[in-house]
């Protein structure tokens, strides 16, 4: 499944579930390769420590399936605002999703695209992936060379 404005509205509407509109909000959301979607938000906590990306519900959750990723989305929203932003995945949520290989897809922010965003595959955003090295001669690392 590739990234669509149907995943964007999926974490739209568990971010309006999740946060009322005069709070920060945020929430993302996964496509699974058989279509399924999966959604998740943050953990707050008040040691900074602890607190977890929005994606990482939903990654942990296909991880539990045994699902293949094929896309995944964040988006936010200011306190008060009803601008959608996209953010791109943080480098940690990268290495999560790399699990699934280079052409996972991800929202990322395009100032010049109608919608805001755009679909850049895990390689197109992190070119220099250090994974790489442990390809075993291939361009990226396989799904058991993550789990090892």
């Amino acid at each position: 499944m590739n990234l669509d404005q149907r995943l964007i509205d999926a974490a739209i509407d568990q971010m309006n579930r999740r946060w009322p509109a005069d709070e920060y909000g945020g929430a993302a959301a996964v496509y699974l390769e058989d279509g399924q979607i999966l959604t998740s938000v943050c953990l707050d906590n008040l040691n900074a420590g602890v607190t977890l990306c929005h994606e990482t519900g939903a990654i942990c959750q296909a991880y539990t399936l045994n699902k293949r990723v094929t896309a995944s989305v964040c988006v936010g929203r200011e306190a008060g605002s009803t601008d959608i932003f996209v953010l791109a995945p943080c480098g940690i949520c990268q290495e999560r999703l790399a699990l699934w290989g280079p052409e996972v897809q991800v929202g990322v922010s395009d100032p010049l695209s109608s919608s805001g965003w755009t679909a850049r595959t895990l390689v197109e955003v992190n070119p220099f992936y250090w994974g790489a090295r442990f390809a075993d001669g291939g361009p990226w690392p396989s799904p058991a060379v993550h789990t090892s």
